[in-house]
Formats: structure tokens, sequence, C-alpha cells
């Protein structure tokens, strides 16, 4: 995983474990790896990881077991909850970007259209 400079480090570890969830990379119920170990292995700062497992558990994301680790949550309805939130803000981004360079909503919509046809077309899903 690659960090974006743009955006706070630890909100990227929670978008990332979230995007885990919606591919299928994690599972509900399924332990992840500790704070100690991602901070190693992604090159960060153990307190910037604590932040973010921090979060998770607000968001009701996770669960830290004393002894046992941290455990994707069991709420089933979570996956759609997560699809949602990111859809709605990748949206909300681009049709802001789309706005600032001047497109009108009539001429975003066509542009999707044309993108999708040509994505279908090249077989990319």
């Amino acid at each position: 995983m690659e960090f974006n400079n743009s955006k706070p480090i630890y909100l990227q570890i929670i978008d990332e474990v979230k995007k885990q969830l919606i591919r299928g990379e994690l599972k509900i119920g399924d332990k992840i790896i500790s704070q100690r170990e991602y901070a190693q292995k992604m090159k960060v700062n153990p307190n910037t990881v604590q932040r973010a497992y921090r979060e998770m558990e607000i968001m009701n994301l996770v669960e830290t077991l004393r002894g046992q680790g941290t455990f994707i949550c069991n709420r089933p309805e979570m996956l759609e909850e997560i699809k949602e939130e990111m859809a709605e803000k990748i949206m909300r981004s681009f049709l802001m970007e789309m706005k600032s360079i001047g497109y009108s909503d009539e001429k975003t919509i066509n542009l999707i259209k044309q993108w999708q046809i040509k994505i279908n077309e090249e077989g990319l899903k």
C-alpha cells in the first residue's frame, strides 16, 4: 500500500481495511494484523496505526478482545453500509471536480455514459 500525502495516514489505513472487506479479502469475524505488526510492515508510526484501530472501533468496524487481538465486527449489514459510504465519497468528489472545471450536470452525465460504453467495450468492469 502506498500512502497519499493529501490525506492523513490513519484515514488511509481505515479505507484500506474497508476496501479489503468489500473485495472479500477480509471477512466478518476475521482477525486482523496487530497494530505493532501493521506499523512495522507499512513502516508507519505505531501511534498512527493505534489511532486508525481506535477509530475503527468507534465506527464499529472492528473490536479488540484483550489478549486475543482485533477482529472484524459481526455486523452483516456493514458491507453494504461501507459500499454506500465509499460510493458517496467518490461521487461527491467527482461531481464537485466536474463542476469546478465547468461541466454542466448534463455534460457530466453524457461523459459518464460515454466512458461506461468504452469500459464495457474494453471488457473492463
